[in-house]
């Protein structure tokens, strides 16, 4: 039985998708936590299937991960999981929550304009929740030396587009966690990056408003004109988690195929 356990915040779709899967045919275990209502419930039963099917253990949570009471609820459920195998620890951990708030901070109509409460929101789940849940894996021991904590970016942290400040605000805030994470971790050993991906085809891109501009401005300029696939994301992962790298710490690693690079 595998020692090693991913914990995957948004692990149903995109990227957090991917790299579960990637991970399960690596052997490793997969711990996911998700938010889907029952109409997509299917297509994360068939993920959780496929993942046994690669023979790594699936422990699957539809919560909100930013609800405090859940997470301490299911952080206690994976301190049991990782008990009942021996030596086991969280080997990789990954951010990869999509749930913000699309409004414009000023618009004709100020109904219309995004308020305190969603801006916090935003805030809350896409880059605070990312401090949370490390402080409960540390302190109840479950990473050691070797653990990679990954914090899923994008351009909109550097670059601002219509109605994405709030989310363009949580990513840029989630990058500088990311630092004061492997500031702080160093000494464990334990390292902390930013991986910002090239414009991919994911459930949250599909909500931004105007989103088929962003796509055709990424194929433009992209050397190989074409977008990102989740699927490009998860083999840097693969590949990059079992090293013992963890000299490679606070950085925003780009993984665009040459988009970032390109200005038209």
């Amino acid at each position: 039985m595998s020692k090693y356990y991913a914990l995957i915040l948004g692990a149903s779709s995109g990227f957090g998708k991917a790299i579960s899967l990637a991970l399960a045919k690596d052997g490793v275990n997969i711990i996911g936590v998700h938010l889907d209502r029952s109409t997509t419930m299917p297509d994360v039963e068939k993920l959780i299937s496929d993942i046994k099917a690669a023979g790594a253990e699936a422990h699957f949570f539809n919560v909100n991960a930013a609800d405090p009471k859940n997470r301490t609820n299911v952080m206690d459920q994976v301190e049991k999981i990782l008990s009942e195998n021996e030596g086991s620890t969280i080997k990789v951990f990954l951010h990869s929550l999509a749930f913000g708030t699309l409004k414009l901070f000023i618009a004709d109509d100020p109904a219309e304009e995004i308020n305190q409460k969603q801006i916090e929101m935003t805030l809350d789940v896409m880059a605070n929740s990312l401090v949370y849940w490390t402080q409960e894996i540390v302190n109840r021991k479950l990473m050691v030396r070797g653990g990679k904590i990954y914090g899923m970016t994008s351009s909109g942290g550097q670059r601002q587009i219509e109605f994405y400040g709030a989310v363009s605000a949580a990513k840029a805030c989630m990058e500088s966690y990311i630092r004061q994470l492997a500031m702080e971790l160093g000494r464990f050993g334990i390292s902390a990056n930013s991986i910002r991906a090239g414009v991919t085809e994911t459930p949250a891109l599909s909500k931004i408003p105007k989103s088929k501009n962003i796509i055709d401005n990424a194929i433009q300029r992209n050397p190989v004109h074409r977008l990102t696939t989740p699927e490009e994301v998860a083999l840097f992962v693969v590949d990059n988690y079992k090293q013992d790298s963890h000299w490679m710490t606070g950085n925003v690693i780009n993984l665009d195929g040459g988009e970032s690079v390109v200005e038209l």
